[in-house]
């Protein structure tokens, strides 16, 4: 009789993948980027243990919203007090901080449990083409469209 093969959280293989976000679309960038955060493109995919890589995005200022999602789309935050609602246009998060915008949509992709908690903390977000992770050696990742 088989059974199905569960992976164990010691045993799993963690690459590091870069995402040159670039001329790329907002919702397919983070899409991409939530799968290798989950690590469903590798066959050893367990939906309740971490099997994922890190990712690391770079050239966030650089993403492109299709439509008139530019000027439309908006992302709200309350303080927490009575009229303390937050209302910022993609134009203007797009302009001082295009690292947040793109790690909202990711972190909108992935679970929002303990695991998808987990998940995140490997998420590695940067508005320029530089970043810091050059000493593990990481890969370069393509999107599919």
């Amino acid at each position: 009789m088989r059974t199905t093969y569960m992976a164990k959280t010691n045993e799993v293989q963690r690459d590091w993948y870069v995402i040159d976000a670039e001329g790329k679309t907002l919702g397919r960038l983070a899409t991409e980027a939530a799968t290798l955060l989950r690590g469903k493109h590798k066959p050893e995919f367990t939906p309740h243990v971490d099997t994922g890589d890190f990712v690391i995005v770079i050239n966030c200022s650089k993403v492109v919203l299709t439509g008139k999602k530019l000027e439309q789309k908006k992302y709200y935050r309350h303080s927490g007090y009575t009229g303390g609602l937050k209302v910022t246009k993609a134009s203007d998060m797009i302009k001082n901080k295009p690292e947040e915008m793109v790690f909202k949509a990711i972190k909108g992709m992935v679970p929002h449990t303990k695991l998808g908690d987990a998940q995140i903390k490997k998420l590695r977000v940067y508005a320029g083409p530089e970043h810091e992770h050059q000493a593990q050696q990481p890969k370069n990742w393509e999107l599919k469209s």
